[in-house]
């Protein structure tokens, strides 16, 4: 349960002007800007978690992944001089080739981050090869594929495609989620998981992570 008018809860509730007040404040206290960024990651959390009991809705994740990203860019020059938060694993996260949509993926990259996760972020409309060199070079313990547009399914084939024939595919864990996205999709292009909902998208891979099992 979180607190009454803390960072956390205002996060949850989707309220920007308590949010962008609470990070000031914060901000004019001393509070190092990667504590502050995880209690936002926390009240995301609890938003998607709300999601998972039909407590809220689609738009209000998208809200909520908007309040995140004005968050970051005004906290962003000072996250380098922040003390590092331990990493629990490495994901690596992207919209499929052709695919331009990426709130979906921006939700699930900062639940992701606020669960321990460090998250590689390729963006949008990503080519196979792309996620290939992102395995190679960060080695992640989960890549998560997203599509919203079922035109794109060869996209997620292809991607899992180039990764087993980099000889990287036992290396990790592949998800797929996104409104185009299916437990049809995931088995038919050989994915390990399906994410349903943003919450899918921190419990799949926390699963395949011994020190996450309590997220599961």
């Amino acid at each position: 349960m979180t607190q009454p008018d803390s960072l956390v809860e205002a996060v949850a509730n989707c309220q920007e002007e308590r949010v962008q007040q609470l990070v000031r404040e914060k901000r004019a206290a001393g509070v190092p800007a990667n504590d502050i960024v995880a209690e936002c990651n926390q009240g995301m959390i609890e938003l998607g978690s709300r999601f998972a009991r039909d407590e809220c809705f689609i738009p209000d994740l998208m809200f909520g992944g908007m309040i995140m990203k004005t968050v970051m860019a005004e906290l962003g020059p000072g996250l380098g001089e922040s003390r590092a938060v331990q990493s629990v694993g490495t994901a690596v996260m992207g919209s499929v080739q052709y695919d331009i949509h990426d709130i979906g993926k921006d939700i699930v990259v900062m639940m992701l981050r606020g669960s321990g996760f460090e998250v590689v972020d390729l963006g949008v409309d990503v080519a196979p090869e792309r996620f290939v060199e992102a395995i190679r070079q960060h080695k992640p313990a989960v890549v998560g594929m997203s599509v919203l547009l079922t035109t794109c399914y060869k996209s997620v084939t292809a991607t899992v495609e180039a990764i087993s024939r980099a000889g990287l595919r036992d290396q990790v864990k592949i998800m797929v989620g996104g409104a185009a996205a299916s437990e049809m999709l995931s088995a038919n292009s050989g994915c390990d998981f399906y994410g349903k909902s943003a919450v899918d998208g921190v419990t799949s891979p926390a699963k395949s992570l011994p020190r996450m099992k309590l997220l599961s």
